[in-house]
């Protein structure tokens, strides 16, 4: 994967964005050595937020120059304030928000795309606002 990443001879304006498994063995692997921004996805809820700290920890001790925390599932205010607090008190840059929204195991359930059965839904905004935060120059497909 390492190799992959820092292999790589991307032009201006090209991205890579991975997946990797939610745990810290990737991080520990020196995986993210030559990216330049890291997602952290989050849930608001303490284990979830502990782990993004971990995380973001992690990717600052191998040089990541952005640190992206994107807050999942949130249901409450109280949930988004408990997010926003625990970013800010961690250095933490967070990049969106994204709702609690049935539409999106609705969609699971039928085993289609979120944008194919509710393309307007709470979700797909906070991903397309989460998009623009990250490169305001492009488009949302």
């Amino acid at each position: 994967m390492r190799g992959l990443i820092g292999g790589s001879d991307l032009a201006d304006r090209e991205a890579v964005v991975l997946d990797m498994e939610a745990s810290l063995e990737h991080m520990r692997r020196g995986t993210v050595r030559h990216a330049d921004t890291m997602l952290v996805v989050t849930e608001p809820y303490f284990r979830s937020l502990e782990t993004s700290g971990r995380l973001a920890a992690f990717g600052r001790e191998f040089g990541l120059s952005r640190i992206v925390a994107i807050a999942n599932k949130v249901r409450s205010v109280e949930e988004e304030a408990a997010i926003r607090e625990y970013c800010e008190r961690h250095d933490i840059e967070l990049g969106a928000l994204i709702p609690f929204d049935p539409q999106v195991t609705r969609a699971d359930n039928a085993g289609l795309a979120l944008l194919d059965v509710a393309p307007e839904s709470d979700a797909v905004r906070g991903i397309e606002a989460l998009a623009r935060s990250l490169d305001g120059s492009r488009e949302v497909a």
